[in-house]
């Protein structure tokens, strides 16, 4: 009982041939990376709302107070919707998904200079953890990394 109301946030990706298909609740998210970063999923998020609406600045959520409520969680109610989308992937794509313990605490372009950094991909989704860990590492990380051929 004293975990009622607890949900917890996902993030989904299939792809078919170079159709890429995303579904996600709560603030965890997908991007598409080449020689710029794109970001697939919206977060349902508190902040987000609020520059949606034209109430906050892009610029201003990163550093917003309330920027970690969550308006949509599985688990949080009984019942949830995600959010679906779809995109196009070309060759030498890169998909990432990641909790927001990763983009709170590194920039989009931060993300993009480790990903278009050479090496492995696993190695690249390795060091953008470290970072984010080294950047303050105020909550959990995970990051999945896709190469598209």
């Amino acid at each position: 009982s004293e975990l009622a109301g607890m949900g917890t946030t996902a993030v989904l990706a299939c792809i078919e041939g170079s159709r890429l298909t995303v579904a996600n609740v709560g603030d965890s998210r997908l991007y598409v990376l080449n020689e710029k970063i794109t970001q697939i999923t919206r977060d349902h998020s508190l902040v987000e709302e609020m520059v949606r609406m034209g109430e906050l600045e892009a610029a201003e959520a990163r550093e917003h107070p309330d920027r970690n409520i969550i308006t949509r969680a599985i688990g949080a109610t009984e019942e949830v919707v995600a959010d679906v989308f779809e995109a196009e992937l070309k060759e030498q794509d890169t998909v990432l998904l990641c909790t927001d313990g990763l983009n709170n605490m590194l920039t989009d372009e931060e993300i993009l200079e480790i990903m278009n950094s050479g090496g492995e991909l696993a190695d690249r989704v390795t060091r953008l953890i470290e970072q984010a860990n080294e950047s303050g590492g105020k909550d959990n990380v995970t990051a999945i990394g896709i190469e598209s051929y």
